[in-house]
């Protein structure tokens, strides 16, 4: 998971990841005989020992079903190193690639550096709308072309200290937006020297994985219209995800006071998170934050984020991420290369024997409901959030998470009181996002 967040933070950096130059996008005519003998190169981003063993396992498994096919692993790659390794082509270029980061599929399939899969599909008769759910398949996707597949998912939703709550007289979890303002005010505990001791829900924007465009996610925002162009400006969730977390920090003392007291947390990845250490009693994470949280001193749950109060019907949905793999333009072996996306995609009992040992949402219809899958209830709060027919994704862009920097940008401004005319601070954010996108198309 900590490579996950260092790669997702490296991709949101300021286009860091644009890729320039266009390669011919595959038709699916690959001419490679995958019953023949052949080595695939497969890099991929996980580093873990325990990651790494679960990938390694998957490859032993594929090699006996596919014994012609041997599967060169390197794991610990970056996107950039990804990039730069398909542009350049040559032997030394992988054949299959995957990334953390679903952001950037607009550009991996905008460039044609990573395959259309639709041929492949089928023509091996894979009929991706009964085998993923459609949530996925948005994020894998770009303008028609499914040049990625979903492998394995992140489930965003609520973690809470069981034993504060009964403290405070709680009994269930905050199912809409004013109960969690509610109850963070009642699970908030102040020293006597004016600082805190625990805050009930802290929604700064600079918290740990509390990246603006998770939580308002709740919402279900439309980012952009059917043209292309940014519409925050036009959407009321924005407006309303704004107004709720100003509210919620100024029902627990401001943005100062909780800004002071984020800054002295500890690491997020470390023994001294501030969820575990009881300085949050609700906390907004992934469904890989259950691993972490073995040292507790007090009894925890987890549940589906709150939704705003005038769309109860929309509880039980989250923000949905994952890995996403695919296949390089250029690749020699591509029906090859197929025959093992395929495999760590859409093979259930991979699917679930992967997402068992790295603690992460299975992608696939069949994996999600199967009876192998862990059946720890606070895990499975994250299935029921990625099955939710609310739960949505970001959508792709052509400049990959550019348009979630300029949001984040914005939104750190907004907390600390810098946007005096937030529908002005809306439009021009919606200008810049479209004049990004536009550069990014010449």
């Amino acid at each position: 998971m900590a490579r996950k967040l260092a790669a997702l933070a490296a991709a949101l950096s300021a286009g860091a990841l644009l890729l320039t130059g266009c390669a011919n996008p595959s038709t699916g005519s690959a001419e490679d005989d995958p019953t023949k003998p052949v080595t695939l190169k497969f890099w991929h981003g996980w580093s873990e020992d325990s990651e790494v063993k679960a990938i390694d396992a998957g490859i032993a498994r594929f090699e006996k079903l596919h014994p012609n096919i041997k599967v060169k692993a390197t794991g610990n790659v970056t996107d950039a190193t990804v990039n730069q390794a398909l542009r350049a082509g040559g032997g030394d270029a992988p054949d299959v690639v995957s990334s953390f980061t679903t952001n950037n599929v607009g550009q991996y399939c905008s460039s044609g550096m990573w395959v259309d899969l639709d041929p492949f599909m089928k023509k091996t008769g894979l009929d991706k709308t009964k085998v993923f759910p459609k949530t996925l398949l948005d994020y894998t996707s770009y303008q028609g072309a499914q040049c990625a597949l979903p492998l394995l998912a992140d489930a965003y939703g609520m973690y809470y200290n069981k034993d504060a709550f009964a403290e405070a007289g709680i009994k269930r979890p905050p199912r809409t937006m004013s109960e969690l303002r509610r109850d963070a005010v009642k699970l908030t505990k102040r020293t006597k020297s004016g600082g805190y001791e625990r805050v009930g829900f802290m929604p700064n924007f600079r918290l740990y994985q509390n990246s603006p465009d998770r939580f308002l996610a709740q919402w279900g925002p439309t980012y952009f219209d059917k043209d292309g162009k940014a519409r925050l400006a036009k959407d009321k969730a924005a407006k309303d995800f704004y107004a709720t977390t100003a509210e919620l920090m100024r029902s627990q003392g401001g943005y100062g006071p909780l800004e002071t007291f984020r800054t002295s947390f500890g690491d997020e990845m470390s023994s001294q998170n501030a969820f575990l250490t009881g300085k949050l009693a609700m906390h907004m994470d992934g469904e890989w934050r259950g691993l972490f949280m073995k040292g507790a001193k007090f009894k925890w749950s987890t549940a589906p984020l709150p939704v705003p109060d005038d769309r109860p019907e929309t509880y039980g949905r989250g923000y949905l991420t994952g890995t996403v793999v695919g296949i390089a333009h250029s690749s020699t072996h591509q029906n090859a290369a197929w025959e093992l996306v395929k495999f760590l995609t859409a093979n259930t009992d991979q699917v679930v024997s992967f997402a068992n040992a790295i603690h992460n949402v299975p992608s696939t219809k069949a994996a999600l409901t199967s009876p192998k899958l862990d059946s720890d209830p606070t895990f499975r709060a994250f299935l029921d959030i990625a099955q939710n027919r609310y739960s949505t994704a970001l959508p792709p862009s052509i400049n990959g998470g550019q348009y979630v920097t300029s949001l984040q940008d914005f939104s750190y401004g907004v907390e600390a009181g810098k946007v005096h005319d937030l529908n002005a601070g809306l439009r021009k954010l919606d200008d810049e996002i479209d004049a990004d996108n536009l550069q990014a198309q010449n």
